[in-house]
């Protein structure tokens, strides 16, 4: 019986265990792009985040909405659109790891704090409700340059291209910004009710599954609720892959490749500018910038791969329409479409179906043992009273 019940016990904990990875990747409300979840607001979902020099000025295209066809008018008068930039939260170049992987290190991530918020509203039109800067130098904010319109998908990758997103474009002249300004922090984040929705820091970052629980938190957040997430699944991981039973190994084989935070996770999602380097990503982000393929090169490879199975051979590199190299920069949108709703089925009749299947099993079982009780009782009291 003891060994019977350690067997049970240790079944049931491999259970909880999968469970625990198959509740990780359930739908949030919010995304990055590609991430394939199912969004409850469609606007308040952010695809990209660029900044980068052009002579004077600093350009700054925030964008949202993915794969857009639809005509307007849209449902955008609800959100709080924000890109906040840290300008005095010490960055250091010296980790080269973590400079190819995220232009820096925030030396005190704790403290990552917003100097510089720029914040928008949007009619259902896509024409500007209201915008405003703080932090910046009040003197030349009125010099800042703005357009807000549907304009093509930036990113490079196949599953958006011929697709459109709502584009914010601002062009900052750098004297708005304190004299000898030289580092960066940039994040950006959509809110409704006051409520924090999604986030966007270091592009493809918060696309890959095992980032999504940042999308509701503040950067100076982020490493402490990595750390905790990252001991979390570890455990997880540790007592299926030391199982005996293939599945449960096999489920550990799949919380590693998607959930498990890797060492190098261990940074709070933000953008790192520094006029000390050349512009590109990392270091920021240009329309150009391949960062599919730059992710791969340092560990995070998904959306390499779905590239080629999606987009095929050779992969593409290249954005499907040609950027203009003046104002504003991105290509324009793709014409309007009717959208016609996917082709879905629900797996529910199917989850329904076995619950009951489940159920008359249980029941049968259970019958089966009651019966065969109740008999053997009944053949050992005759027995009891013939004697």
């Amino acid at each position: 019986m003891g060994r019977f019940t350690m067997r049970m016990g240790r079944r049931m904990m491999a259970a909880l265990a999968i469970s625990s990875v198959l509740a990780m990747g359930r739908p949030v409300l919010a995304s990055d792009h590609a991430d394939p979840v199912a969004l409850g607001d469609p606007e308040s979902n952010i695809t990209d985040l660029f900044f980068f020099p052009q002579g004077d000025q600093m350009i700054l295209i925030f964008n949202v909405v993915r794969s857009l066809l639809a005509p307007e008018p849209y449902n955008l008068e609800p959100f709080t659109y924000q890109i906040n930039m840290d300008l005095t939260t010490p960055v250091s170049t010296q980790d080269d790891a973590n400079r190819a992987r995220y232009g820096g290190t925030v030396l005190v991530p704790d403290q990552i704090h917003p100097d510089v918020s720029i914040t928008i509203h949007l009619h259902d039109d896509v024409t500007l409700k209201d915008v405003t800067f703080k932090g910046l130098d009040e003197r030349q904010t009125g010099n800042i340059k703005q357009y807000f319109s549907v304009r093509d998908d930036p990113f490079i990758f196949p599953r958006f291209f011929g697709k459109n997103v709502i584009s914010m474009v601002l062009s900052i002249p750098k004297s708005a910004f304190p004299a000898g300004q030289h580092d960066y922090i940039l994040w950006g984040t959509t809110s409704k009710n006051g409520h924090q929705i999604d986030h966007v820091g270091r592009s493809i970052r918060s696309q890959l599954p095992r980032f999504g629980f940042l999308n509701t938190l503040a950067p100076k957040d982020h490493l402490k609720a990595l750390m905790e997430m990252k001991t979390q699944r570890d455990g997880i991981y540790n007592f299926l892959h030391t199982s005996k039973e293939w599945w449960a190994v096999a489920a550990g084989d799949l919380l590693q490749f998607t959930y498990q935070l890797r060492k190098y996770d261990l940074q709070p999602d933000v953008m790192i500018y520094s006029d000390r380097f050349p512009v590109g990503y990392p270091n920021g982000r240009v329309l150009t910038d391949d960062v599919v393929a730059q992710t791969c090169s340092f560990g995070d490879c998904l959306l390499q791969e779905l590239s080629f199975i999606e987009g095929g051979w050779p992969r593409a590199t290249k954005n499907d329409k040609e950027f203009s190299p003046d104002w504003p920069f991105e290509a324009a949108p793709w014409p309007e479409q009717k959208v016609v709703p996917a082709a879905t089925h629900s797996v529910l009749p199917w989850v329904i179906l076995g619950a009951i299947g489940l159920i008359v099993v249980s029941w049968l079982i259970g019958e089966i043992v009651r019966r065969l009780a109740c008999w053997l009782f009944g053949k050992w009291w005759r027995r009891v009273v013939d004697a």
